[in-house]
């Protein structure tokens, strides 16, 4: 079993654009926040300012080490186009070995 220092993070947001999508995910992976980010299309059903909402979002997953989670939030709080961005994040409970040492050596300086 690795030690959960070595164990990847999930961070999980949602946009209302592809191009925010590709923004976000781009900046994350450029600063090495990431190691790589999944985007999918989604519905969305959801409260807002007294009405129920229903809206086509874009979930974006990205993949992290353990040390990047808060600066990983950090950045994502001040890039997101959202005024109120749900931002989610958990450790992963078990991971390949190898997969998980990829995430944390592309989330670290050349």
């Amino acid at each position: 079993m690795m030690g959960a220092m070595n164990l990847p993070w999930l961070v999980v947001t949602t946009v209302g654009s592809a191009d925010d999508a590709r923004r976000l995910a781009r900046a994350m992976v450029d600063r090495r926040l990431a190691a790589c980010v999944q985007i999918g299309a989604i519905d969305s059903i959801y409260r807002w300012q007294g009405a129920v909402q229903e809206d086509a979002e874009f979930r974006l997953l990205f993949k992290t080490a353990a040390d990047r989670v808060q600066p990983l939030l950090d950045a994502l709080r001040e890039l997101h186009p959202y005024e109120l961005p749900a931002l989610h994040a958990w450790p992963v409970a078990a991971a390949d070995p190898a997969y998980a040492g990829w995430i944390v050596e592309s989330t670290r300086a050349d």
